[in-house]
Order: C-alpha cells, then sequence, then structure tokens
C-alpha cells in the first residue's frame, strides 16, 4: 500500500510541478509558444490555474495518508 502511494504522489507531484511551471506571470499562453490560439487564453488559463490547487489538494490528502499508514 505504501508503495502505491509513493508512486500516486510521484505521479501528482510531476503533474503540480509542470502546472505551475506553465504558469507565466504577466503573459498569457499565445505569448509564451508564439501565435495564434484557437482557445481563449483566458480559459485555458483559469483551467489550469484551478487545476493547479485540485492536485495540490490531491498531493496533501495523499502525504496525509501515507503519514498514517
Amino acid at each position: 500500500m505504501n508503495n502505491i502511494l509513493l508512486i500516486l504522489q510521484i505521479i501528482v507531484s510531476s503533474i503540480l510541478i509542470l502546472f505551475i511551471l506553465v504558469q507565466n506571470k504577466g503573459t498569457g499562453f499565445g505569448r509564451v509558444w508564439g501565435g495564434t490560439s484557437s482557445f481563449t487564453r483566458r480559459g485555458l488559463e483559469k483551467v489550469i490555474f484551478r487545476l493547479t490547487f485540485v492536485f495540490t489538494a490531491i498531493f496533501i490528502a495523499l502525504s496525509i495518508t501515507a503519514l498514517f499508514l
């Protein structure tokens, strides 16, 4: 059980790091990769921002669960 939690923590933390690195303060996604995009920048930025909080909560829950097992 501890091995499964450890693997899940590694996966969730990797995704969380990716979400944090994708967020550039002051620039939109279209300007980061150059060119125009077919999606609204604000919509995708909002989704990434919210997913960052979701994955943070998942990581904290996994850490607390691993602590008590």
